[in-house]
Protein backbone atom coordinates (compact mmCIF):
# COMPACT_ATOMS: atom_id res chain seq x y z
CA UNK A 1 0.00 0.00 0.00
CA UNK A 2 1.32 3.38 -0.89
CA UNK A 3 0.73 6.67 0.85
CA UNK A 4 -1.73 8.02 -1.78
CA UNK A 5 -3.89 4.90 -1.52
CA UNK A 6 -4.07 5.33 2.27
CA UNK A 7 -4.98 9.01 1.97
CA UNK A 8 -7.87 8.08 -0.35
CA UNK A 9 -8.91 5.16 1.87
CA UNK A 10 -9.23 7.36 4.97
CA UNK A 11 -10.70 10.42 3.20
CA UNK A 12 -14.19 9.85 4.66
CA UNK A 13 -12.78 9.17 8.12
CA UNK A 14 -11.17 12.58 8.42
CA UNK A 15 -7.65 13.93 8.66
CA UNK A 16 -5.00 11.34 9.45
CA UNK A 17 -1.24 11.54 9.79
CA UNK A 18 0.62 8.89 7.81
CA UNK A 19 4.21 8.34 8.86
CA UNK A 20 6.87 5.87 7.73
CA UNK A 21 7.09 3.02 10.21
CA UNK A 22 8.82 -0.37 9.99
CA UNK A 23 8.16 -1.71 6.49
CA UNK A 24 5.14 0.51 5.91
CA UNK A 25 3.19 3.29 7.61
CA UNK A 26 1.72 4.19 10.96
CA UNK A 27 -1.64 5.92 10.72
CA UNK A 28 -2.79 8.25 13.47
CA UNK A 29 -5.53 10.72 14.30
CA UNK A 30 -5.45 13.27 17.10
CA UNK A 31 -1.84 12.20 17.78
CA UNK A 32 -2.83 8.59 18.52
CA UNK A 33 -1.66 5.73 16.33
CA UNK A 34 -4.60 3.46 15.48
CA UNK A 35 -3.55 1.60 12.33
CA UNK A 36 -0.54 0.03 10.64
CA UNK A 37 -0.20 -0.36 6.88
CA UNK A 38 2.46 -2.99 6.31
CA UNK A 39 3.45 -5.37 3.52
CA UNK A 40 1.28 -7.99 5.22
CA UNK A 41 -1.83 -5.77 5.06
CA UNK A 42 -3.73 -3.09 6.94
CA UNK A 43 -4.08 -3.62 10.68
CA UNK A 44 -6.32 -1.70 13.07
CA UNK A 45 -5.85 -1.28 16.81
CA UNK A 46 -8.10 -3.68 18.75
CA UNK A 47 -8.93 -4.55 22.34
CA UNK A 48 -11.36 -6.70 24.34
CA UNK A 49 -14.27 -4.62 23.06
CA UNK A 50 -13.44 -4.91 19.34
CA UNK A 51 -11.58 -8.22 18.91
CA UNK A 52 -14.87 -10.20 18.67
CA UNK A 53 -15.78 -8.14 15.56
CA UNK A 54 -12.50 -9.11 13.90
CA UNK A 55 -12.94 -12.76 14.87
CA UNK A 56 -16.48 -12.77 13.42
CA UNK A 57 -15.02 -11.52 10.11
CA UNK A 58 -12.34 -14.25 10.11
CA UNK A 59 -9.49 -11.77 10.65
CA UNK A 60 -6.27 -12.64 12.39
CA UNK A 61 -3.99 -10.62 14.70
CA UNK A 62 -0.79 -9.17 13.30
CA UNK A 63 2.11 -11.65 13.30
CA UNK A 64 5.76 -11.45 12.39
CA UNK A 65 8.53 -14.01 12.42
CA UNK A 66 11.97 -13.87 13.96
CA UNK A 67 14.62 -16.53 13.42
CA UNK A 68 13.56 -18.12 16.72
CA UNK A 69 9.76 -17.80 16.73
CA UNK A 70 6.55 -16.26 15.40
CA UNK A 71 5.32 -13.30 17.43
CA UNK A 72 1.60 -12.49 17.60
CA UNK A 73 0.60 -8.90 18.37
CA UNK A 74 -2.97 -9.09 19.69
CA UNK A 75 -3.37 -5.32 19.81
CA UNK A 76 -3.50 -5.01 15.99
CA UNK A 77 -5.85 -7.07 13.81
CA UNK A 78 -6.06 -7.36 10.04
CA UNK A 79 -8.79 -5.26 8.48
CA UNK A 80 -11.41 -7.44 6.77
CA UNK A 81 -10.95 -7.27 2.98
CA UNK A 82 -14.60 -6.29 2.35
CA UNK A 83 -14.00 -2.93 4.06
CA UNK A 84 -11.69 -1.71 1.30
CA UNK A 85 -14.81 -1.36 -0.87
CA UNK A 86 -17.19 -0.07 1.83
CA UNK A 87 -16.04 3.38 2.92
CA UNK A 88 -18.96 3.89 5.31
CA UNK A 89 -18.22 0.69 7.22
CA UNK A 90 -14.47 1.38 7.04
CA UNK A 91 -15.05 4.70 8.84
CA UNK A 92 -16.99 2.88 11.57
CA UNK A 93 -14.18 0.36 12.05
CA UNK A 94 -11.52 3.11 11.98
CA UNK A 95 -13.38 5.04 14.69
CA UNK A 96 -13.59 1.85 16.77
CA UNK A 97 -9.83 1.33 16.27
CA UNK A 98 -9.12 4.91 17.36
CA UNK A 99 -11.32 4.39 20.43
CA UNK A 100 -9.41 1.18 21.26
CA UNK A 101 -6.11 3.06 20.95
CA UNK A 102 -7.44 5.82 23.24
CA UNK A 103 -8.53 3.22 25.82
CA UNK A 104 -5.09 1.61 25.68
CA UNK A 105 -3.45 4.99 26.24
CA UNK A 106 -5.59 5.56 29.34
CA UNK A 107 -4.72 2.10 30.74
CA UNK A 108 -0.99 2.57 30.23
CA UNK A 109 0.70 3.62 33.47
CA UNK A 110 2.20 7.06 33.44
CA UNK A 111 5.95 7.20 33.19
CA UNK A 112 7.52 7.68 36.56
CA UNK A 113 9.37 10.91 37.00
CA UNK A 114 13.06 10.49 37.47
CA UNK A 115 13.79 9.88 41.10
CA UNK A 116 15.16 12.94 42.75
CA UNK A 117 18.51 12.45 44.34
CA UNK A 118 18.22 12.20 48.09
CA UNK A 119 19.58 15.30 49.75
CA UNK A 120 23.10 14.77 50.94
CA UNK A 121 23.51 14.52 54.63
CA UNK A 122 25.62 17.21 56.20
CA UNK A 123 29.12 15.90 56.62
CA UNK A 124 30.20 16.04 60.24
CA UNK A 125 33.59 17.50 60.92
CA UNK A 126 36.10 14.74 61.11
CA UNK A 127 37.85 14.14 64.35
CA UNK A 128 41.23 12.53 64.34
CA UNK A 129 40.97 8.80 64.74
CA UNK A 130 41.85 7.40 68.17
CA UNK A 131 44.68 5.33 66.73
CA UNK A 132 46.33 8.44 65.34
CA UNK A 133 46.05 10.13 68.73
CA UNK A 134 47.63 7.16 70.44
CA UNK A 135 50.51 7.07 67.99
CA UNK A 136 51.20 10.70 68.59
CA UNK A 137 51.09 10.06 72.31
CA UNK A 138 53.49 7.11 72.00
CA UNK A 139 55.82 9.10 69.83
CA UNK A 140 55.93 11.95 72.38
CA UNK A 141 56.55 9.48 75.23
CA UNK A 142 59.28 7.80 73.29
CA UNK A 143 60.90 11.12 72.56
CA UNK A 144 60.71 12.20 76.23
CA UNK A 145 62.31 9.05 77.50
CA UNK A 146 65.41 9.60 75.49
Amino acid sequence: MDREFLIDLFADFGPVAIRKMFSGYGISADGINFALALRAGLFFRADEATIPDYEAEGSKPFQYSTPAKTVTVNSYWELPARLFDDSEDLVRWARAALAAAQRAKVKRPKKKAAKKAAPKKAVAEKRPAKKAVRRVGKAKRAHRST
